[in-house]
Order: C-alpha cells, then structure tokens, then sequence
C-alpha cells in the first residue's frame, strides 16, 4: 500500500503540492484527477522516488521511499506519461532486460513474457527494434514490462495517453484484473470517463491539496451534484467546491 503523510513540494517560492496526506489500500484502484498544474505528476513522480519531498514522508508497503528507496522501487512499478524505450533494444531483449533488474528467475522470466507478449498482441513485432515502434506500441511493452515481475504497487501518469480505443480498453481491464489480484493501483489521468468506470476511489486535486475524495457516492455528497464524474469535477474545479 501507499502512505503519504503531510506531504509538501516546493520549486522555489512556489508550492506544488501542499500538505498532501492519503492511504491507497492493497487492492485499491486509485484515481488522481485535476486541472494541468494542480499537483498530480509532483506526487506521482515523488512517491516513485523521482523527486524528494520539501516535507512529510511517503512509505510504499511499509518502505520510506527517501530512507530505503531500493526496497520501495522492488515492490512497485511506475509507467510515466512518455513511455522509455532503448531504440537499439527489440521489446523482447527490453523485457528480458527488465526481467534482469528484478530478478526474475530465466525460466520464470520467459513464461511470463511469452504471456505478456500474448495478453499485449505483440507477437508481430516485439522482436523488431523498438526504435521503429508507434507510440502505442512502446506503451504496450512498458505496460507488460511493469507486470513482468508481479508488483505490489503499480503507479501510473496518464496510461492512456496517445493509445487506441482497443488499446485503452485492455489496459483499463488488465489494471481492473490487477487491483482484483490485490495489488495496489494508484492513476494519475486526465480522462474522467476512465476514472469513473475503473477507480474505487478518486481524488480531485486543486492547487497541491485535495478538494473532493472518495467512491462516486461520497464526490457526489461533496459536490452536491447528483450526476456523472464529469459534471462533480467540473463544479469543484470551476467553482467553490460547495
């Protein structure tokens, strides 16, 4: 699970994420959402271990990710906006090298590529160099590398970005899959259609601080709009929130 407590970011004079404080549950589909600016990257990147916190402290399954960073990036897997690939690398020789960072056993390791590489359709290509990959396709072998060791927290900025609509699908059911399976699934998205349908719980973030948070019924009681996810952030972010 994910603990953020008292958290706090500051650029300069300038305070991107103010007392943030938040639990994400082992097995929890967790939804960040929020205008551009509003934080949620920062917190993505910081409890990934990318950035350092000007304040608080965030534990990933009980490892302080600025004290035992190693140990807390073991247990997790993060998939940024941008998906990272070696161009001189195929998407097999990718996976096998991620395989190797974790320490997945050889054996192990190939069945689960093999599987990965049939979940993701990736059959046609995943030998060819990555370099020559549409976007969706370098997403699809970030997403089967991130499961290929079997993590217990998956953070995610924006999956969703650039992927077709079958693409989009299967990921949003592959990560409804995981979070059943009990891992921990913390999302940073801009597409509130896909946060409504998957996540157990949302958060709307404002300024660096959360204005809304909780399952649809609790945003709509906070809102007090009696509709679709759409219309609560709409009237949180646009208006007082009341």
């Amino acid at each position: 699970m994910i603990c953020i407590e008292k958290v706090r970011k500051e650029y300069g004079s300038k305070v991107a994420v103010e007392e943030l404080s938040l639990t994400i549950n082992a097995g929890e589909l967790f939804a960040f959402l929020g205008p551009n600016g509003a934080g949620k990257t920062t917190t993505i990147k910081m409890v990934c271990g990318l950035l350092r916190p000007s304040a608080g402290r965030i534990t990933v399954c009980g490892h302080d990710v600025a004290t035992e960073p190693i140990a807390a990036k073991a247990v997790m897997a993060y998939v940024p906006d941008q998906p990272f690939l070696y161009d001189k690398l195929s998407g097999m020789e990718f996976l096998n090298f991620i395989g190797d960072m974790y320490g997945v056993p050889p054996d192990e390791r190939m069945k689960e590529i093999d599987r990965m590489v049939e979940i993701f359709d990736m059959g046609g290509w995943c030998k060819e160099l990555t370099e020559t990959y549409s976007h969706g396709m370098k997403q699809r072998v970030v997403l089967a590398a991130t499961l290929l060791h079997h993590p217990k927290v998956i953070v995610l900025d924006e999956p969703l970005v650039g992927l077709d609509p079958h693409t989009a699908r299967l990921v949003r059911d592959i990560l409804k899959n995981e979070a059943k399976k009990g891992t921990t699934i913390f999302m940073s998205t801009h597409v509130i259609p896909i946060a409504e349908d998957t996540a157990d719980r949302i958060a709307i973030l404002m300024n660096g601080r959360i204005a809304a948070m909780g399952p649809m019924d609790e945003l709509r009681r906070q809102s007090k709009v009696d509709g679709r996810l759409e219309e609560i952030f709409f009237k949180i972010t646009e208006g007082d929130g009341t």
